[in-house]
């Protein structure tokens, strides 16, 4: 069942091409990689549209706010969890 009805071919066994000899095509050097890698992270930081100043204020004022909520939120649940704890199980 591992033929590929289409073609006859069996996909359970993947076709590598073995090549003799060294290849004339080598990879660039690890600095050389790593030049290329920081280009292209600066290429891709350029096409960013950055938040405006008020933007970064808002939703920074938009998650303080949430996060403190759910501090009070779990805090709550926490207070009166132990609270029923030590009404079932006593002091």
């Amino acid at each position: 069942m591992s033929d590929n009805a289409g073609t006859g071919t069996d996909l359970a066994t993947p076709d590598r091409g073995r090549s003799s000899g060294k290849s004339k095509d080598r990879a660039p050097g690890r600095l050389k990689r790593l030049v290329i890698f920081y280009k292209q992270v600066v290429a891709e930081l350029r096409k960013v549209i950055w938040p405006t100043r008020r933007e970064l204020l808002t939703y920074t004022s938009v998650v303080l706010v949430f996060v403190f909520f759910m501090v009070a939120v779990v805090s709550a649940y926490d207070f009166v969890f132990s609270q029923g704890v030590l009404q079932v199980f006593g002091d």
